[in-house]
């Protein structure tokens, strides 16, 4: 017998709880604002949206199915099955953080609050959850196949991002590294920089996008199920040993950007989560591009 569909809610801790948290009681949370010119009401009214947002959604699941809770600080713990239905109730990074640890699984993207987020991945109310887990598993049924971007070590460590991958160091200081393109008859160029960033088009309107305007950069943003990738160096830095030739660039198809540490340590780390990044040791290589993998987000 088949196991019924089983639903899995992604939320996020609260401002208003991790302030109450942080202080210890309302009084105090409030009382620590207030010296900061800001109300503790603006933040509650905002936690309470979030809960009835979450409990709309939890109530929405039929009864014949299974369902689970995680929140994003436990995400790299949690297993996802391949019969799940992802419910996502929050901002658009919450979309992003949770895409990684998923293998095709659909996606629902919920948003409590459309005055403060814009809605491009979380693209619901709560109110119609109960419609698209009805048709999420269903044949025919409109999803956006977002492409996704991967970092894969020579020693076999593999990373996927929504928005981009950063390659560098802790702390973003000077990364020393061989970078090249596969393809590029074996040519290498060592650089000093504050990392590389490799970003899809879904990440065009976040990090990616600041770093190719501030460059005035003449290459075309991605649309977000386009397979093809944006990549920058931040500021690498020219001198008899360091060069930047190799800035910028385009990634398709099979197309891959080829790193190689030149530095006791290097991380890679995908959409903000630097507490879940691959770690990298003098002479280890890992290849960037275009994943394997989309993230199905429904509707």
């Amino acid at each position: 017998m088949s196991l019924a569909p089983r639903v899995v809610l992604v939320h996020r801790t609260t401002e208003y709880e991790e302030l109450v948290a942080r202080h210890g009681t309302h009084g105090q949370a409030a009382f620590f604002l207030r010296s900061r010119g800001r109300d503790i009401e603006d933040v509650a009214e905002r936690h309470r949206r979030e809960r009835r947002a979450l409990a709309e959604a939890t109530s929405s699941v039929p009864l014949t199915w299974r369902q689970a809770r995680v929140e994003r600080g436990d995400l790299d713990r949690f297993l996802f099955a391949p019969e799940d239905v992802v419910v996502v109730v929050g901002q658009d990074g919450l979309v992003a953080n949770v895409a990684k640890y998923l293998a095709g699984q659909p996606v629902v993207g919920i948003n409590p609050d459309p005055r403060r987020n814009p809605g491009v991945l979380v693209r619901h109310r709560p109110g119609q959850t109960r419609k698209l887990l009805a048709s999420a598993l269903q044949q025919g049924t409109r999803t956006d196949e977002l492409t996704m971007v991967e970092a894969v070590a020579d020693d076999t460590q593999r990373l996927v991002a929504l928005n981009e991958i950063y390659l560098g160091a802790a702390g973003h200081q000077t990364a020393r590294y061989r970078l090249g393109l596969d393809g590029d008859r074996g040519v290498v160029e060592p650089q000093a920089s504050s990392g590389v960033l490799v970003g899809t088009g879904t990440g065009a309107s976040g990090w990616i996008r600041s770093v190719w305007q501030e460059r005035t950069s003449e290459l075309a943003l991605p649309g977000a199920t386009e397979a093809r990738l944006l990549w920058f160096v931040r500021e690498a830095w020219p001198s008899p040993a360091t060069g930047t030739s190799l800035v910028a660039g385009a990634l398709a198809g099979d197309g891959r950007l080829s790193l190689t540490v030149e530095s006791d340590r290097l991380i890679a780390f995908g959409d903000g989560m630097e507490g879940d990044a691959l770690e990298l040791t003098w002479g280890q290589t890992v290849r960037v591009g275009v994943a394997g993998v989309r993230l199905r987000l429904v509707g």
